[in-house]
């Protein structure tokens, strides 16, 4: 059976039906070490509420101390928690699961595909070597149960694509195209191996966008997001005096211009951009609301402590008929200039836990 785009396979969309969602427990040895015991809490609550939801798949370096961490977290029915929390044990260099985790597909007869890109730290900007290798581990220990994970010999970061889960991919070209990440290669030569790997029928592509404070050179998912094959939620502010305005302002003009699969435009839900948020050393940091997490249930939406918090909930609601917005803390995230969705990969319907070693 061929997908929805006439190939054998095709990128599903997020909120398409999920198995489990993949996370890895930050500790001493991670970039976390500054608010380790908040990230932490962080990271066990969010686990904590999914697994009333579906399951979760944890990476540690310790799984028993982390599956002890994760126990203890929330107070309402710690049973669920246990029976939906998988624990592997793995060596981790970080753990931004959405950019070192597989990719999905749904394959020939509408059975899941992973794929397994090669994760290289954002363009060999922080070591990698564990968490390039998380995939490839998790599915000999059989996280995966008997899902094919097939190797691609190129880089890709999922937080670096947005598939609306009928052929279309929306990317960045910043990112996409940087030499660390893609050397020599051009965006046909790119669009030609989301066609071969992902079952793409088309790219979008964004040329302008990007926060203050991002490393991962302007991934899609900081940016611009599918809520549905019409609707792309996008980060916008419409203060001329933030850093942000010139850029944001033309790739919100890219997205006026882009086209539906059926030639219609695009129905645009602006998200506001948090006031600014500064480390230590009084730099801006990347907080976002598009980088929200949707799974079986519900959509997870960042929540900073800022003023933009509540405006951003309300955008969601009505977004997606049938799921709950629920927001969440996402301060201690972005202090190492990343939100939800980037701890977070999402595997889809099909691929079960097995028993975990």
């Amino acid at each position: 059976m061929a997908g929805l785009n006439g190939l054998s396979r095709r990128m599903p969309a997020e909120w398409e039906p999920q198995s489990a969602v993949l996370l890895a427990w930050p500790d001493e040895a991670t970039d976390w070490i500054d608010n380790l015991s908040e990230v932490q809490a962080c990271v066990a609550d969010f686990a904590y509420e999914l697994s009333h939801e579906q399951a979760v798949i944890m990476v540690a370096r310790d799984a028993q101390a982390a599956r002890a961490e994760l126990l203890t977290a929330g107070s309402a029915s710690p049973q669920l928690l246990q029976e939906n929390l998988f624990c592997y044990e793995m060596p981790i260099n970080d753990t931004w699961c959405r950019d070192f985790g597989p990719i999905s597909l749904i394959g020939a007869e509408g059975k899941p595909l992973l794929l397994d890109w090669i994760f290289n730290g954002w363009g060999m900007k922080y070591p990698a070597n564990h968490d390039n290798m998380i995939s490839r581990r998790l599915a000999v220990a059989g996280a995966f149960g008997d899902t094919v994970l097939e190797t691609v010999p190129w880089v890709l970061e999922g937080g670096s694509i947005e598939s609306d889960g009928q052929g279309t991919i929306l990317t960045t070209a910043q990112c996409l195209l940087d030499a660390n990440r893609s050397p020599l290669a051009d965006i046909s030569t790119l669009e030609n191996r989301f066609k071969q790997h992902l079952g793409a029928v088309r790219v979008l592509w964004l040329h302008n966008g990007r926060l203050a404070g991002d490393d991962t050179d302007g991934h899609i998912d900081t940016l611009a997001r599918f809520c549905d094959a019409e609707t792309i939620a996008y980060v916008a502010t419409d203060n001329e005096s933030d850093e942000h305005y010139i850029s944001l302002k033309a790739m919100e003009t890219e997205l006026e211009a882009m086209r539906t699969a059926d030639g219609q435009p695009y129905r645009l839900v602006p998200l506001p951009l948090p006031s600014p948020i500064c480390d230590d050393d009084g730099l801006r940091l990347p907080a976002t609301y598009a980088n929200f997490l949707i799974t079986n249930h519900s959509v997870w939406v960042p929540q900073y402590g800022v003023p933009e918090d509540a405006s951003a909930f309300t955008a969601m609601v009505g977004l997606f008929p049938g799921r709950n917005i629920r927001g969440v803390d996402c301060l201690p995230l972005v202090k190492q200039h990343g939100a939800l969705h980037c701890i977070t990969m999402q595997l889809p319907a099909g691929v079960c836990p097995m028993k975990e070693e």
